[in-house]
């Protein structure tokens, strides 16, 4: 395993469940965490918790090719490098297509996919540099089996799937490693606003998916896990 010490690691969404507990224990091994978000007083708040300096929290509009391209940039003035990136950011729109509005569908791939996008983008060049870099994304188990009400999000996460896979043969002559990791059922803040019954006492808690991910940061460097799948006992849907 790869240690993680000195590593620069960029989280993107990471005032969210998992992307905050990232933060946590990526920065308690030792690597310099940049953080990007929507909110600024969220963001300093997980610094604070996670000990990472304010300076390297940046206000960020995903869904914003500019705000993107300039937050990275300004990331890049503090260091040479980023060596991983791990998107958590997200949104999810659970809505049977009787309601689901054009907005709302939009507005699902505008964030889980060409945010994505976006961001891949504006890093991939510095690790195009440096011929090396590791990549983490999270489709969630919708992005590999749908369900009722799931149009919006599983597009997003098949999209999101489809075009990193797509990146990975572009990247085969370099060391850059790319990672889907498939969560299923985290009790996070992703279902407060979902009219669904969802039993979130039997989902996996947001820290142990931070877990998974601070994992998948020092994969050895003679390979690469290309996929994970975590989800509850309670519904293997893989």
């Amino acid at each position: 395993m790869e240690s993680l010490k000195g590593k620069i690691v960029l989280i993107a969404g990471a005032t969210g469940g998992v992307g905050s507990q990232v933060a946590k224990q990526v920065s308690a091994s030792g690597a310099v965490v940049f953080l990007t978000g929507q909110n600024m007083a969220k963001l300093e708040e997980v610094a604070s918790q996670a000990g990472i300096p304010q300076s390297r929290c940046f206000q960020m509009d995903i869904t914003n090719e500019s705000s993107v391209n300039h937050t990275i940039q300004q990331i890049l003035v503090q260091t040479p490098v980023i060596n991983i990136l791990i998107n958590a950011a997200g949104i999810g729109v659970i809505k049977t297509m009787d309601v689901l509005t054009s907005a709302e569908f939009e507005r699902t791939l505008q964030v889980n996919l060409m945010g994505a996008f976006y961001l891949v983008k504006a890093v991939l060049p510095n690790m195009k540099e440096q011929k090396k870099g590791l990549i983490i994304n999270i489709p969630g188990v919708l992005g590999k089996v749908p369900m009722a009400g799931a149009a919006a999000y599983s597009a997003s996460k098949y999209g999101l799937v489809g075009m990193m896979q797509s990146i990975r043969e572009e990247l085969k002559r370099t060391e850059i490693r790319i990672t889907n990791i498939f969560l299923g059922g985290i009790d996070s803040a992703f279902w407060d606003n979902i009219d669904l019954r969802v039993q979130r006492d039997k989902m996996i808690v947001a820290e142990e998916a931070a877990k998974a991910i601070w994992f998948l940061c020092q994969q050895p460097a003679s390979g690469v896990v290309s996929e994970m799948v975590l989800q509850p006992f309670n519904h293997q849907a893989i």
